[in-house]
């Protein structure tokens, strides 16, 4: 049993403290002792807090009663369904999900290793990798599941474009773009797969019951080209400083797009998208140059 204080580490506290009265903020305060009750409701002895960690979520490593290793996770309010997508993939492709609090909204996790993702892989082969892995969360959800739609998702996503597109001027044409893509892509789509929602290769970690585990999703139903898109956007900085990015770029979606049986244009279309809205959004936050690139990578599109 744990008996110290459990301090949330840095980085999650300076992502979610700006507002103490928020739900978000309320959660960080009590977060502390929602852990010590966990490790003693499912009877745990606490390693240690994992850092540093994530900007959305507490993850401890922790042992079971009879001494197994596994990881001890609190999503921050507003993180829905994880635990359902995770029953739904029940360790086909993704970490295993060992026990759920629905009170508390904690889950018991599959111990993975923390240190060694797809990133420390050779591009060629993490590509690989990750086209495999996300190929197996593909699955058709039950009609009457609790996820969110592409549609919905994406709707909120779009208010914010309007509202940070003048921080960026010289964007608005793509701007345009990208509203007008996610006005018509979800309406165009018959595709209804539960999709991880925010997979690329820092999702996929190692594991013993098999090579290569997704973690974290942020379930959404949609079209498969949405999931594909961030892996297109993935390690794109390293692609920007090669020659012949841009060339380099399209081939990448092509590549990807053939590889999952996915059309081009849709896998290009969501794409732009997506780098569109992530790069508005780091600019908004303050990262303007890391914005400026992503807007840019979307133009080669």
């Amino acid at each position: 049993m744990a008996t110290a204080p459990i301090e949330p580490p840095q980085r999650l506290v300076s992502s979610l403290s700006g507002d103490p009265e928020s739900p978000a903020g309320k959660w960080l305060a009590a977060l502390p002792t929602l852990v010590q009750q966990q490790l003693e409701t499912w009877d745990l002895t606490l390693e240690r807090v994992h850092a540093p960690g994530g900007r959305s979520s507490l993850l401890a490593l922790v042992r079971q009663k009879d001494g197994t290793p596994a990881a001890l996770k609190f999503p921050a309010p507003g993180h829905l369904h994880e635990a359902e997508a995770l029953e739904i993939w029940d360790g086909w492709g993704a970490v295993r999900l060992l026990r759920t609090d629905g009170t508390t909204g904690a889950l018991l996790l599959e111990r993975l290793h923390g240190a060694v993702s797809l990133r420390s892989l050779p591009e060629a082969k993490a590509f690989l990798e990750a086209a495999g892995t996300v190929r197996r969360l593909w699955v058709q959800p039950d009609p009457q599941h609790p996820f969110d739609t592409l549609a919905g998702r994406t709707k909120e996503a779009v208010e914010s474009l309007r509202w940070a597109g003048p921080l960026v001027p010289t964007a608005a044409p793509l701007i345009d773009e990208a509203q007008e893509l996610r006005e018509s892509l979800p309406a165009t789509s018959d595709e209804h797969f539960l999709l991880h929602g925010a997979f690329r290769q820092g999702k996929v970690l190692a594991g013993d019951r098999t090579p290569w585990l997704a973690i974290g999703p942020t379930p959404v139903v949609g079209e498969r080209a949405y999931d594909l898109a961030a892996l297109v956007l993935d390690r794109f900085e390293d692609l920007m400083a090669g020659s012949g990015a841009a060339t380099v770029a399209r081939r990448r979606v092509a590549k990807l797009a053939d590889s999952l049986e996915v059309d081009r244009d849709r896998l290009r279309a969501w794409t732009l998208y997506r780098a569109v809205d992530a790069g508005i959004r780091e600019s908004a936050a303050g990262d303007r140059r890391h914005g400026e690139l992503l807007l840019e990578f979307a133009a080669w599109l």
